[in-house]
């Protein structure tokens, strides 16, 4: 079957996660029972941009987002990149295909002062305390993905250098800076994590012994955000977005913010000038001559 062999050149060659690759699968498998339906046809390799049209407006008629239905249609599209990869079509069905327009929402960061009362409020007691600081510390600190962050292994981390290496998306290796001020929270929480009975590789765990789950860092982070912020969206990504925003504003280069959240392209970091050419905004409003008269 096509979609299997698709699948595997995600996993094996293109290396996304599983997380992405159940996303794939879940779009097509969903293109295909919409064929099946309407066209009674279950070969979508050889389907037309007319049929995919159709299913596009069933999206829209459902009240599905532009923004969802365009990552639908993009898992479509690549599925047609690799079958003329491969040579099982000629022509991408999708080739001149325009994407819906999506609104572009401004996530608006974190500020200084949210995560000065943050730390503020975090006790370091008891193991809980000191691992939940740990996970704010390090999100914030370094930029990385929660996904990363719980997979840091204790061996990972480089005290001399000060360093910790992080595995990316597609298994893509690179290392992040170790704060002193994070540094001594970490070496705290070492000290908390010799009366857990665990077997686990990983840095971060629970009280069980177990290593941290993404749905956990989420609660962390929402908890205790909840308390200083009024923010709709609290979430690990927040602190990513909130790092970045936060470098820019003080003069670091977009380049040097790209290697540090480890994306392969500036597109991708460029989303984070918004909020830094605000801050400009106000500065610039503030001094300019012809504004401050």
């Amino acid at each position: 079957m096509l979609i299997d062999a698709f699948i595997d050149y995600l996993s094996f060659e293109k290396k996304y996660s599983k997380h992405t690759i159940l996303a794939y699968e879940k779009d097509l498998l969903a293109f295909k029972d919409f064929c099946e339906v309407e066209y009674d046809q279950t070969d979508i390799e050889n389907i037309h941009y007319n049929q995919i049209r159709t299913w596009i407006v069933s999206l829209v008629n459902q009240n599905i987002s532009n923004r969802s239905i365009n990552r639908k249609v993009s898992s479509l599209k690549s599925f047609y990149k690799f079958l003329l990869k491969i040579g099982e079509i000629k022509i991408n069905p999708l080739a001149k295909h325009k994407s819906l327009k999506t609104e572009k929402k401004i996530q608006v960061p974190f500020t200084v002062k949210e995560l000065e009362d943050i730390f503020e409020l975090t006790q370091e007691n008891s193991f809980e305390d000191i691992r939940n600081r740990l996970v704010i510390e390090l999100l914030y600190s370094t930029g990385i993905r929660r996904a990363e962050l719980i997979n840091i292994k204790e061996r990972d981390i480089n005290y001399y250098d000060n360093t910790i290496k992080v595995l990316g998306k597609r298994n893509k290796e690179r290392f992040v800076v170790l704060l002193d001020t994070v540094k001594q929270i970490l070496l705290k929480y070492l000290e908390f994590k010799k009366q857990i009975k665990t077997n686990a590789e990983e840095l971060l765990v629970t009280e069980k012994g177990v290593k941290l789950y993404e749905t956990l860092v989420y609660r962390i982070i929402n908890s205790y955000f909840s308390r200083v912020s009024t923010k709709v969206k609290r979430s690990p990504h927040m602190l990513r977005h909130t790092f970045a925003t936060h470098l820019l504003n003080n003069g670091a280069s977009l380049n040097t913010v790209k290697e540090l959240l480890g994306h392969s392209s500036l597109a991708s970091t460029q989303v984070y000038t918004h909020n830094s050419l605000e801050q400009l905004k106000q500065v610039y409003n503030k001094t300019h001559p012809r504004e401050s008269t």
